[in-house]
């Protein structure tokens, strides 16, 4: 076998892994719900975690992490930070859909950007519902990597459940509210601060992610028929993230299925990719509103107003795992409104195949999503949600509204600033 030719596993069939870091690509032609399990001789997860998934990122102690999209999902892996009691990390995934409907699932085995193995799970006549995929595996002091394609009755939770992870009943108690479907105008005449903001620089990974009493297994995907969700009163919401995430696959992958790879979208863009950026417009309660974006390096501050927080700018569109927003949870009250928006800085717009999704992240509640698949026409620019003070909750509400720019955005829904072109 060439050396740089990857080797091919069949179902049942193992290789040896280098015992230091490693990723694991997951592919597929639709989203599908992933999950690692880090595994004691008994078949068992020692805690929670040992589980690795959309809601909880990286393992306890970081060793093991989830990065990228639901339809091209990386588990980064670091063998050599393995506690002694760890035997195995089993890799599944579930869906709402049988296997024949969501199609081929294609995994890699990489050691920095080499790959080195390739299965592919194919869907034909299968109708499970989850898949045990492959498992990282101890064997005489090494590790070993074994292809599986075990299916399995259930979903996530019965999954999860069989590896002995502790499955929370229900999730935080919140209020949905799907009659509001339509976002309403701010409508005042208060001050605005057209102060540019220090830059605050962050690493560019996810929020931490604490171990739980038991896994809460919900997300909530806010829709055009349920817009909105309202998250109840505290005196400390702690940390709150927003992430823009899209399907990133270069073109030359071609294990990637050809649904949403932006190297076809985006032909003229090809050296540089498309670069999709996260911005805010906040209103506070004193009356003042402030812009936080990467052009005009306006990245704002968590410790002081506006006390919204762009991480570090990708300026190269591709950055695994997209673009982060950081709101202070701590200062809510402070805040009367984040406004939450995204445009296309670089790249032919073509929102509906970027496979494009934000997600929010607050502490102790399940990830509320929506994605960004309806743009039509050449609108480069897309209205998300909005995050509204109500008398000290946190009323999220869906928008997804596409702009010509952030003028016409602007006054739409009434903010008032001034704006001029500006440049990275």
């Amino acid at each position: 076998m060439s050396q740089n030719q990857p080797q091919k596993l069949i179902a049942g069939a193992n290789a040896p892994l280098p015992t230091d870091n490693i990723s694991i690509r997951i592919l597929s032609q639709n989203a599908i719900d992933c999950a690692a399990y880090r595994l004691t001789t008994d078949g068992k997860v020692r805690g929670d975690g040992d589980m690795i998934f959309y809601g909880q990122t990286r393992s306890d102690d970081g060793s093991v992490s989830f990065r990228g999209h639901d339809s091209d999902g990386f588990f980064d892996v670091n063998l050599s930070a393995q506690p002694a009691s760890i035997e195995k990390i089993a890799l599944a995934f579930s869906s709402a859909q049988t296997l024949s409907q969501v199609g081929d699932v294609d995994i890699q085995v990489l050691q920095g950007s080499q790959v080195l193995m390739t299965c592919q799970l194919s869907s034909a006549g299968r109708n499970e519902k989850a898949i045990i995929l492959a498992e990282c595996y101890r064997r005489q002091g090494s590790w070993k990597f074994r292809f599986i394609a075990q299916g399995f009755e259930g979903g996530l939770k019965p999954l999860s459940e069989h590896f002995g992870v502790e499955i929370a009943d229900e999730a935080p108690a919140q209020n949905h509210n799907p009659a509001q479907s339509q976002p309403q105008p701010i409508n005042t005449q208060r001050p605005i601060n057209t102060q540019k903001a220090g830059n605050t620089s962050q690493a560019n990974n996810p929020p931490p992610i604490h171990a739980n009493s038991s896994i809460n297994l919900s997300k909530i995907t806010l829709t055009k028929n349920q817009s909105s969700i309202n998250l109840k009163k505290r005196d400390d919401f702690g940390k709150i993230s927003v992430n823009l995430d899209w399907n990133q696959r270069p073109q030359s992958d071609k294990a990637a299925p050809k649904k949403g790879i932006l190297g076809d979208l985006f032909k003229q863009h090809q050296s540089s990719g498309i670069d999709l950026d996260v911005g805010a417009m906040i209103h506070l309660k004193n009356g003042e509103k402030t812009l936080i974006q990467a052009l005009g390096n306006r990245f704002g501050s968590l410790q002081s107003a506006p006390y919204v927080c762009l991480r570090a700018d990708d300026r190269t569109g591709q950055v695994s795992g997209g673009e982060w927003l950081d709101i202070n949870g701590q200062q809510w009250s402070q805040i009367e409104e984040v406004f939450i928006f995204a445009f296309i800085y670089e790249g032919a717009p073509n929102w509906e195949k970027t496979d494009g999704v934000v997600t929010i992240h607050v502490p102790e509640q399940s990830p509320i999503e929506t994605r960004l698949t309806e743009g039509a026409g050449n609108l480069p620019m897309c209205a998300i949600a909005r995050l509204v003070n109500q008398q000290g909750s946190i009323n999220v509400e869906r928008i997804n509204q596409y702009f010509k720019g952030h003028q016409e955005m602007d006054k739409a829904f009434n903010w008032g600033f001034s704006w001029k072109r500006g440049r990275k």
